[in-house]
Parts: C-alpha cells; sequence; structure tokens
C-alpha cells in the first residue's frame, strides 16, 4: 500500500471509517482510505439474475470471473434478506409446466 501523497509503502492502520479501512503515512503523516475493494453490488445482482435464469453456480462464476463458492453465498445471502418479508399465509395452488415426475418404480413388464 502506497501512500496517495508522498509515494511511501510506510504506512499503519488508523482505524475504520464509514465501513473502510483507513490508513496513516508513517513519513508524512497523510491520512487516507483507499478505494472499495471487494465485489460490486452490481456483480453480485447479476450473479442473482443469472440464477434465475438457470445456469448452474459453476457457470456462473466463469461468467463473472469469480468463485461459484462466492456466488452460491451472494444468492444465499439474498434469500435469507428476503426471508424476512415472507407471507405468512400457504400457497393455494401450484402450476407446473413441462414436468415430469416419477415416483416409486415404472411398471413396466417385459415379454
Amino acid at each position: 500500500m502506497n501512500c496517495p501523497k508522498c509515494g511511501s509503502t510506510d504506512c499503519a492502520k488508523d482505524g475504520i471509517v464509514r465501513e473502510k479501512q483507513r490508513y496513516k503515512c508513517k513519513s508524512c503523516g497523510y491520512r487516507y482510505t483507499v478505494q472499495y475493494r471487494g465485489i460490486s453490488p452490481a456483480t453480485r445482482r447479476q450473479a442473482l439474475q443469472l440464477y434465475l435464469e438457470g445456469p448452474g453456480f459453476r457457470s456462473m462464476g466463469r461468467f463473472l470471473k469469480g468463485s461459484h463458492i462466492a456466488a452460491y453465498h451472494w444468492i444465499k445471502a439474498q434469500g435469507e434478506s428476503i426471508e424476512a418479508i415472507r407471507s405468512a399465509t400457504g400457497v393455494d395452488g401450484v402450476e407446473m409446466d413441462e414436468m415430469h415426475t416419477s415416483i416409486g418404480a415404472k411398471k413396466t413388464f417385459a415379454g
């Protein structure tokens, strides 16, 4: 980490301001914060949109140039935040389209 004022690499952590790490240069005494280094909220939203479209987590990770585990955690956190606003009433009916399920064994006989 280089000081933006003098370019020195001799810097120390100096608290947190608005959830961002603050640093102090030991050479010139200049205090500064760094740019956001995490994944942008736009990328997280894009991961949620991809999840709703249907690709797997690994393909989402490749598309977003990140980890498939990170994409999983972003979507899981989004689902947990939505859980709080979920309706308490039950579901009256469910519509399934282009789905086929098989319960138990198939009843086919040979011969």
